[in-house]
């Protein structure tokens, strides 16, 4: 009994130390630290996606570009409250493996309610964090966008591929095209979530001007603008509600040749 209290209390102690050491590794706008980022540890993303759509998953290996789509989506999927718990860098390693069910449909309040609730000393400190939450958004879409653009003009050219490429097995063309569904999934997932934080951060801001006006809130107001006009200029596929996979085709059909 004492040997397994002991062994308890050193397991606990083990994840703790863990947990801290995790917790000091964020680098900038909350992200992991580079140097401590291996390949594919949001590789998951896209499974997740498709999964949830109910659309087939691609066995195929990711590109170098799929699994930087794949990185740079979770953080515009990620809530931005979440972002700075203890538990959002075990998420931002990969470690989770999962999203939580309330990240697919956004609670324009939660957000919100958070920022009021927390323990600050001046109203300017909410103000910041709404303005600070906005303007790391717009520069995680300058980061995710051109790498979209380069994955939509590869799946492009990988449909085309597929009449044209004499020896092709169903399985082949089923996992090329479930790849582009689920690109395509995660893409809209995407722009679904930067709705929703939009109406979050404008939610919240009616709260503040409300419960405690500041001059502050026209800077907040030129962030909003800014980050609706980077939304706008990056809308790469057909918006659709989460869910539907729309854009995965069904595998049409076609003679195996054999030697």
């Amino acid at each position: 009994m004492l040997l397994r209290r002991l062994r308890r209390r050193v397991y606990g102690d083990a994840s703790l130390c863990l947990l801290i050491l995790l917790g000091c590794s964020n680098g900038d706008f909350g992200r992991v630290r580079p140097s401590l980022v291996t390949d594919g540890i949001h590789a998951w993303v896209g499974r997740d996606a498709a999964r949830d759509a109910g659309a087939p998953v691609s066995l195929f290996p990711l590109t170098d570009d799929e699994l930087l789509l794949r990185d740079y989506s979770y953080q515009l999927i990620e809530p931005p409250y979440d972002r700075q718990r203890w538990y959002s860098v075990l998420s931002e390693w990969g470690m989770t493996h999962y999203f939580k069910p309330e990240w697919y449909h956004c609670d324009p309040t939660a957000y919100a309610a958070r920022l009021m609730n927390a323990y600050v000393r001046s109203e300017t400190a909410r103000y910041s964090r709404l303005n600070e939450d906005i303007r790391n958004d717009v520069v995680r879409i300058e980061h995710y966008a051109p790498v979209a653009r380069r994955v939509l003009d590869m799946d492009s050219k990988r449909e085309q591929s597929l009449a044209y490429v004499p020896v092709l097995s169903e399985p082949e063309i089923a996992n090329a095209r479930a790849r582009i569904g689920e690109n395509v999934l995660v893409m809209a997932w995407v722009q679904q979530s930067l709705v929703d934080r939009m109406a979050s951060y404008r939610f919240a801001l009616e709260r503040l001007i409300v419960t405690v006006p500041s001059p502050f809130a026209v800077e907040i107001e030129r962030s909003l603008i800014y980050l609706q006009s980077r939304m706008d200029e990056n809308v790469l596929v057909t918006p659709q509600p989460f869910g539907v996979a729309a854009a995965v085709p069904v595998p049409a059909r076609r003679p195996v040749i054999s030697k």
